[in-house]
């Protein structure tokens, strides 16, 4: 089983697929999510050529689970580690939810000497609804600051199963591996800690900053957010496009993976130095 172990002596599990000698594509998943999330673009980039390569988050999957380093600063170093500890460099890192504003907490710590292009997945880089920023987590504002994620992740009532239909659900019950690994519906405390963590930043500047390609990939039935976060995100950078993927949720890569991966890989193409 192949790990990396961080500066704070922590083991991150990987896996490795396609061409040893193709541009590296990291794919970063979500909120307890593991790296087998990703099945449906595995097979996809390296009969493309790419070297894949998928890891567990601390935490998450089979990597280990410490009792400190739950937060997103953290996770973030983490992504750098790895992209060190491989010697990766011109990397696309592609980060669904909450993977994809670990991608901006690295950014924002290491800069993107080793990164070449950023793909996010159904993931505002604000949460928190306000004035200038109407695209956060469905009636999460100053009101609910405090308690809205207290012990979990609500249920915003949109979006739900019998909406998304059998063949949706199929899909996202095998990616999750839900038959082998089941799903917890609990939370620890180092997983409260990092979801409360996670819903404070504001990642905006950090989005502006990047000076790589960056593509933002929304859900048009994301369960968690509107789907026009991803055209203003996008407008805050001038490297940066956005594409809304039509009857597709939050897990917009696993719901629609044929639409997803035409969007992506056309990205890739055109990132390409």
């Amino acid at each position: 089983m192949p790990t990396i172990t961080t500066t704070d002596d922590v083991k991150l599990h990987f896996t490795e697929s396609g061409s040893p000698d193709g541009r590296p594509v990291v794919l970063i998943a979500g909120f307890k999510a593991a790296a087998t999330s990703w099945v449906y673009q595995r097979k996809a980039l390296a009969g493309a050529g790419y070297r894949v390569i998928a890891f567990d988050r601390r935490g998450h999957g089979e990597s280990e689970t410490p009792d400190a380093g739950h937060t997103m600063q953290r996770h973030g170093a983490d992504v750098h580690d790895l992209l060190e500890g491989l010697d990766l460099h011109d990397a696309v890192l592609v980060g669904g939810s909450m993977g994809g504003n670990a991608i901006w907490s690295m950014t924002s710590q290491f800069g993107t000497a080793r990164v070449g292009a950023i793909v996010i997945v159904d993931q505002t880089p604000k949460m928190l609804n306000t004035d200038d920023w109407p695209y956060g987590f469905y009636d999460y504002d100053a009101s609910t600051s405090e308690s809205m994620f207290a012990t979990g992740v609500p249920d915003t009532g949109r979006a739900t199963a019998r909406s998304k239909g059998v063949v949706r659900i199929g899909r996202l019950v095998r990616a999750m591996d839900v038959r082998r690994t089941g799903l917890s519906i609990s939370f620890t405390p180092g997983e409260l800690a990092l979801l409360d963590d996670h819903a404070r930043q504001d990642w905006r500047a950090a989005v502006a900053a990047v000076d790589v390609p960056v593509l933002f990939v929304a859900g048009r039935e994301s369960e968690f957010w509107p789907s026009d976060h991803a055209p203003a995100a996008a407008a805050l950078n001038p490297l940066a496009s956005s594409v809304i993927i039509e009857k597709d949720g939050h897990a917009a890569n696993i719901e629609q993976p044929a639409k997803f991966n035409a969007a992506l890989l056309e990205f890739l193409a055109a990132s390409a130095r």
